[in-house]
């Protein structure tokens, strides 16, 4: 993600209809500001009896640990490190027992890949749910939030839903080059993969985009927004994960959101908007937005709550791997719930 900012300015007319926009998503959304706030914990979590958290936990460590700490800065211009975290990203999928397969490209006599498994759908597999995150960095950053959580989340959940079968076609995909001077691009690695299904006119169920999910706090006024009046909607303590998409993708976000909500506890809010909200296109789904496909983001809210967004103090130290679990833990949920349809 990029652009370091918390507040933009904006015409009256323009505030005057995104309030607009953001009081009718706000009538549907099954998140609120007290619910994020003071969610009761004795409403209970969907049955988890099979699965270690412990486990779950330490295998979100080991792989943020790897990336931010073992392999450290992932830059474009660093080729050795991103081959080096390609290489542990399909050594952990071969360990799942996945058959791993890459996308290379090349830009300025430089090669880049996307690294993709899949578990082959048993009813529909022409239908394809894509779950996806960049391995990739700002140059001179570790990325531990940003994204090595993500690419945590996305091998833990490869991991956990291997043994399973379902009707639809789940694929896992972790994309390069993300990050600037390519961001919002067609030399994303997420858009080269986008358009490459597009010329196949395959049948894709969703895209949901892992980007950014391990900064927590309980703090209040921790989280910031793009628009003062979002704290009329949203909490300002950044203790949720937070739900991104475009309108057009409003229907599938709540399909995604009922399923997590039955697999975790984690407060979770949800907005379906226009891309001129700052960072509401700011990752790897925008490339599937620009085919017309359905997709959303599922993130921390990056600067809006992190304050060592794209900096060097973007470490391993500073995420919380308890919430992070739960975020796998609802997103297994969700989907299990959209690929078995």
């Amino acid at each position: 993600m990029k652009l370091n900012i918390r507040i933009f300015p904006v015409t009256v007319l323009t505030v005057i209809f995104l309030i607009f926009v953001f009081y009718y998503q706000a009538s549907f959304s099954a998140g609120s500001k007290k619910a994020a706030e003071n969610r009761l914990t004795d409403e209970g979590m969907a049955p988890t009896s099979n699965i270690n958290k412990t486990e779950v936990q330490n295998n979100l460590k080991k792989t943020v640990n790897v990336l931010a700490n073992e392999i450290g800065p992932r830059g474009y211009l660093q080729i050795d490190a991103l081959n080096k975290t390609a290489g542990y990203i399909t050594s952990e999928f071969s360990n799942y027992g996945y058959t791993v397969s890459f996308q290379p490209f090349e830009f300025e006599e430089r090669t880049y890949k996307n690294i993709i498994v899949e578990i082959k759908g048993r009813k529909t597999p022409e239908k394809i749910l894509v779950i996806g995150a960049h391995y990739d960095t700002v140059t001179g950053t570790p990325g531990a939030d940003d994204n090595a959580s993500a690419i945590a989340g996305l091998l833990e959940l490869a991991r956990l839903l291997h043994s399973q079968s379902f009707g639809k076609t789940v694929r896992f995909v972790a994309f390069t080059l993300e990050e600037p001077p390519f961001f919002r691009s067609k030399r994303m690695g997420s858009y080269v993969y986008a358009r490459s299904i597009k010329k196949k006119d395959a049948d894709l169920e969703g895209m949901i985009c892992l980007e950014m999910i391990g900064y927590f706090t309980d703090e209040p006024g921790s989280q910031f927004f793009p628009l003062p009046f979002f704290r009329w909607i949203y909490p300002n303590k950044g203790n949720f994960i937070m739900f991104v998409s475009n309108l057009r993708s409003k229907s599938f976000l709540n399909r995604v959101k009922d399923g997590f909500k039955k697999g975790s506890d984690l407060p979770v809010e949800s907005i379906s908007t226009f891309p001129i909200i700052p960072g509401i296109d700011f990752s790897d789904h925008r490339s599937f937005w620009e085919f017309g496909y359905d997709a959303l983001m599922v993130t921390d809210s990056a600067f809006y709550r992190n304050p060592n967004y794209h900096e060097t103090g973007d470490v391993p130290e500073a995420l919380d791997y308890e919430r992070m679990t739960e975020v796998v833990l609802g997103l297994k949920s969700a989907i299990e719930e959209l690929a078995s349809e």
